[in-house]
């Protein structure tokens, strides 16, 4: 089976649905609409789109214009938006519920389109339409918020907003029970060289068990969930470069075990090498019912190497990319399509 992250930057949906989804759709449980336009630049969108135009908010900074021409998303990682709570703003809230964020009315546009091409026969009959979100901490680093202590100001309200658009999607689409949608939770998974704190701890570290205790409150028990890890593609693929799986295999487990619930599947990125020492850790992911998907596919000379190598102590699991397409051009995905048939047909 194979997964697709999200982001596809074809122009509309249907785009994504006809050019990607109709020749993988047999490979796939779960097709997303591609994040097009605006959630293409993922939680940067969030940053133009909501926080630059919140009243109990101020702009610190913003990506740096192209040629004196306003920018709206980041040009790499020294780039970026930050802000700060105004004074005397003690919490942050955002009003037009279910709405505000964006993600509800891009997805019932869009599952409108799925499910016309699934009745079409464009689409298979069996696919859920998949809708992805990035966490809490994702959408709100220090990095953006610098300021100490306007992060707890912010934070319940933004997660109220995302329970919201949760709620939406369901109320506008009843259709979509657990046969048909896949909600998706898309943490980022900082596992340089230097572990990230909550993976310096053993077991449940506080840390995860508050990130995924906020995924618990946003999805509902009636939506199939998921998490997807990923090294960072801001200012090029990878962001981060572990020397082992070690650390992400760690961040896994403790999402896995404090989630509370039912977790469907779950995407664990991995780096163009051949080193043994880099996959060993994957034999200590206690995934217990959870599906596994592995971001092997890209430089694809060596894409059987590094699935050989996986089996060795994984032997089961699904394939995707490292992230999705989102900062790809248009140009290439003719060819990503190609690796995605190559690897399905290839490893089937």
């Amino acid at each position: 089976m194979l997964l697709l992250v999200g982001s596809i930057p074809f122009d509309t949906p249907q785009d994504v649905f006809e050019k990607f989804g109709a020749p993988l759709g047999r490979f796939l449980s779960a097709m997303p609409d591609g994040e097009v336009g605006p959630r293409s630049h993922w939680i940067s969108r969030i940053h133009y789109q909501v926080f630059a135009g919140h009243p109990e908010l101020e702009i610190l900074a913003r990506p740096r214009p192209d040629n004196g021409v306003e920018r709206l998303f980041p040009h790499d990682n020294t780039d970026r938006w930050q802000f700060k709570v105004r004074d005397g703003v003690a919490r942050v809230r955002f009003g037009d519920a279910g709405w505000r964020l964006g993600f509800a009315r891009d997805a019932v546009n869009s599952y409108f389109v799925f499910q016309t091409l699934k009745e079409r026969g464009v689409l298979p009959r069996h696919l859920r339409f998949q809708v992805s979100m990035p966490m809490v901490n994702s959408a709100l680093p220090p990095r953006v918020f610098p300021v100490a202590g306007d992060l707890d100001k912010i934070k319940p309200g933004f997660e109220a907003a995302l329970r919201a658009e949760v709620a939406k999607i369901v109320e506008k689409n009843p259709g979509q029970g657990p046969r048909h949608s896949v909600g998706t939770a898309r943490p980022r998974c900082r596992t340089s060289t230097a572990p990230s704190r909550s993976c310096r701890v053993r077991g449940r570290s506080s840390a995860t068990c508050r990130r995924f205790a906020t995924s618990r409150r946003i999805f509902r028990r009636t939506l199939r969930s998921a998490i997807t890890l990923c090294f960072g593609t801001l200012g090029g693929w990878p962001r981060f470069q572990p020397d082992t799986l070690s650390e992400t295999v760690k961040l896994a487990n403790a999402f896995l075990a404090a989630s509370g619930r039912r977790v469907d599947w779950i995407h664990i990125p991995l780096l163009d090498t051949g080193d043994e020492a880099f996959f060993a850790p994957l034999a200590e992911l206690k995934h217990g019912g959870t599906a596994v998907y592995l971001g092997a596919i890209h430089n694809m000379e060596r894409f059987h190497e590094r699935v050989a190598m996986a089996r060795k102590y994984l032997p089961e699991f699904g394939l995707a990319a490292y992230c999705g397409f989102g900062r790809h051009p248009v140009s290439e995905l003719p060819g990503i399509l190609d690796d995605h048939l190559k690897a399905a047909q290839g490893v089937a």
